[in-house]
């Protein structure tokens, strides 16, 4: 085991991958020679040469198109856009083409990308810098949304996403990238796509985030004060979702609250709850909650901790729930 940061977790695995496959491919405005702006790819274009890790135009669209005609010719593209609020003149490309591949050749092309992009807030950045638009993606079928946590999520879901035979989103929380180190084991590992993790046991109030939120909300907790007993789960994937984790959760604890860097209308938060409601209504000893952002652009970096979860949102939160009476 080796003590890692967030980022350092990553750059061990695309390192690893590469190693291993010679058909990875690793792309991105300035993931090559600078090793992006993060430096998430630092040293891998050193190791592996321009022609496997090399930086592109600024044109997400011919990024994300460039990926689909790689991997339909056999090869397995890493692409990086550069922050997710960038995404959006390559977003045709992933609705139309990269989504929709292995439907459209009636199962005889699969298209293993992977996209990464730094996500959220936290880092008082500029405009189109610290989206989270998990909904824009998870929306779409034919995609696969990931949003770990910790390095060790990290590691074991990125290593997954390469070897899965489908495309898959890849969103790398900027907030986290070197905000702590967690042993992570050297050897590869796998996290399965697809599965929720129980971080803390609880039997009165089910709580559920991901991401850079799911650490604020641990420490949240952590100067919480209550006799209650409160579940906590880190849904790692979005789509697909594990809702039957959350949904056997809220069956013992009866009640849900969802908190998430999102904005408010339209959210993930707002599908999981309707599961929820369709699958353990029955259960609920209070409304499913959620708390997320404003429905409004995050704001420039004097206004952005107006938009933030921050501790005292939190505990707001629980203690209006958990106070509910039927």
């Amino acid at each position: 085991m080796a003590q890692m940061t967030f980022l350092q977790a990553i750059n061990q695995t695309l390192d690893q991958q590469m190693e291993k496959d010679a058909s990875v491919v690793v792309f991105g405005e300035d993931a090559g020679f600078e090793g992006g702006v993060f430096r998430v790819t630092a040293g891998l274009q050193k190791k592996y040469g321009e022609d496997r890790v090399f930086d592109t135009p600024i044109a997400e669209a011919a990024i994300i198109g460039s990926a689909v005609g790689m991997a339909i010719n056999g090869l397995k593209p890493v692409a990086e856009i550069q922050f997710s609020g960038f995404m959006f003149p390559g977003y045709n490309q992933i609705a139309m083409h990269l989504a929709r591949f292995r439907n459209r050749s009636r199962g005889k092309y699969n298209l293993p990308v992977v996209i990464r992009m730094p996500m959220g807030g936290g880092v008082r950045a500029l405009e189109h810098h610290s989206e989270s638009l998990e909904t824009l993606f998870a929306h779409i079928p034919g995609l696969k949304l990931v949003v770990p946590s910790t390095p060790y999520d990290a590691k074991g879901l990125l290593t997954a996403a390469i070897k899965d035979p489908d495309p898959v989103i890849f969103f790398e929380p900027k907030k986290i990238y070197r905000a702590g180190k967690q042993e992570v084991p050297e050897e590869e590992y796998t996290v399965e796509i697809g599965k929720a993790k129980i971080v803390q046991k609880g039997d009165d109030l089910t709580i559920v985030s991901w991401g850079a939120v799911l650490r604020d909300l641990q420490k949240a907790l952590a100067n919480y004060k209550t006799d209650k007993s409160i579940e906590l789960i880190d849904l790692r994937t979005i789509a697909p979702m594990d809702s039957a984790a959350v949904i056997d959760s809220v069956k013992k604890t009866g009640r849900l609250l969802v908190i998430s860097e999102q904005v408010q209308s339209f959210n993930v938060a707002s599908e999981l709850m309707a599961r929820v409601n369709e699958e353990a209504f029955e259960y609920l000893e209070a409304p499913p909650q959620r708390l997320n952002g404003f429905d409004i652009t995050v704001p420039l970096p004097k206004g952005e901790h107006h938009h933030a979860i921050d501790e005292k949102k939190m505990h707001h939160a629980i203690t209006k729930i958990l106070g509910y009476k039927i």
